[in-house]
């Protein structure tokens, strides 16, 4: 059984060390503590000094929540309380777990964590989601994890690190090429969430890239950024790198009508065949999308449970969902589709409207025009180039796209 220490939404403002008591007491008496809690309290400078000090003589940690612990703090307290925080742990050689979510740090309190992330190469799971660092604080954590990934190398042995969760933290674009660095050197990573994060087109190009590195993801949570066809177009490539991949988060994505298909007929590929979950809602996809999807799970996404395609452009009542359903029944899921109750209505001779993207991004493409996502309208060139065994092997299982329900 786990041995656990928490204050966990105790709601205490502690200011000094003698606050804390008597529960710094109690953690002093823990010899084999593996988890400790602090979350959803207002720790001041000395208290987080107090809590560092004890921290630091444990030897059998393996889990540190300090999930909202500065609610009411000035940022001129942050830095040093999270400095003191983040020392007492650089050492620990038994961490496989360190959460600082919902701290408002902003890219200033960022370099108190520099020493941390730079020196520790024992731990697995660092969660960073809610933090406001921005394009630079970002960039600053990007960097640390670049650091420590040299480390490994120079010692010679495999980074540590598993799951990195760092959405909704105005990342931008700025800090994106560090992140495709940072994800290069560790190539174990098997879980990224990074939701909400204002990263654009040529910033999700750049994470992707260096996740491609990483074969044995299993989790890639992007949801509420922007692809367009820049980076819907380094998705597709590098999803064949990704064998594992068990979730797949694009929703509000902007993958757009080609995006869409390009992303549904690399599925249909068959390379990621242990997808459990695909999340694909508000991407503008229209039924040509929904039909290739179709596809895809009867010939090869057999572990699909969960589907979400709501805030589409196609109707509830088009037989591509009718399709969908029967695929779902084939492979025993008939429930995994979400409601499909806000869904853009399909207008009549529709042509694709993405101009204003495509402009944006045309200065970006450059010199790559040849692998990007076409903007035909049958989406018949949204594929970047593929060996000629995956052409044929295509052409045959759409061949027999009608799906008939078991």
């Amino acid at each position: 059984m786990v041995k656990s220490f928490s204050i966990l939404g105790k709601n205490l403002k502690a200011n000094t060390a003698e606050d804390l008591q008597p529960y710094l007491s109690e953690l002093e008496a823990m010899d084999d503590v593996e988890e400790v809690h602090f979350g959803a309290n207002s720790l001041g400078v000395e208290a987080c000094e107090a809590i560092a000090k004890v921290l630091s003589s444990k030897k059998n940690l393996k889990v540190v929540d300090l999930a909202d612990i500065f609610t009411g703090r000035l940022i001129s307290e942050i830095p040093q309380a999270l400095s003191a925080l983040c020392n007492a742990l650089s050492t620990s050689t038994s961490l496989v777990e360190l959460d600082l979510s919902d701290n408002a740090f902003g890219g200033r309190c960022a370099d108190a964590m520099v020493p941390f992330l730079e020196s520790n190469t024992h731990f697995s799971i660092f969660k960073l989601n809610n933090n406001g660092l921005g394009p630079i604080g970002g960039s600053i954590i990007a960097k640390a994890l670049i650091k420590n990934g040299e480390k490994c190398l120079s010692e010679k042995k495999e980074s540590q690190l598993r799951v990195l969760v760092c959405g909704r933290n105005r990342l931008e674009n700025g800090s994106s090429p560090d992140w495709k660095t940072a994800f290069g050197l560790h190539t174990g990573l098997k879980e990224i969430k990074m939701p909400q994060n204002g990263i654009r087109m040529e910033g999700i190009k750049n994470l992707v890239e260096g996740l491609s590195a990483c074969k044995g993801l299993e989790v890639l949570d992007l949801q509420d950024n922007t692809a367009t066809k820049t980076g819907t177009r380094a998705i597709v490539k590098a999803l064949p790198n990704w064998p594992n991949l068990k979730t797949l988060n694009l929703s509000d994505c902007l993958l757009g009508k080609t995006g869409g298909i390009a992303l549904t007929t690399s599925l249909s590929v068959g390379s990621n065949p242990k997808l459990e979950t695909i999340k694909l809602q508000y991407n503008e996809l229209d039924k040509a999308s929904i039909e290739l999807l179709a596809v895809a799970i009867t010939q090869h996404l057999k572990s699909l449970k969960e589907l979400e395609l709501n805030g589409n452009r196609f109707s509830e009542d088009d037989e591509c969902v009718e399709e969908l359903k029967k695929a779902l029944e084939v492979i025993g899921q008939e429930d995994a589709l979400d409601e499909l109750d806000d869904m853009e209505e399909p207008e009549s001779g529709e042509e694709e409207d993405e101009s204003a993207e495509e402009e944006e991004e045309s200065d970006e493409e450059g010199a790559e025009a040849e692998d990007s996502v076409d903007k035909g309208a049958d989406g018949a060139s949204a594929l970047p180039p593929v060996t000629d065994k995956q052409t044929d092997d295509l052409a045959d299982m759409l061949a027999g796209a009608h799906i008939e329900a078991k």
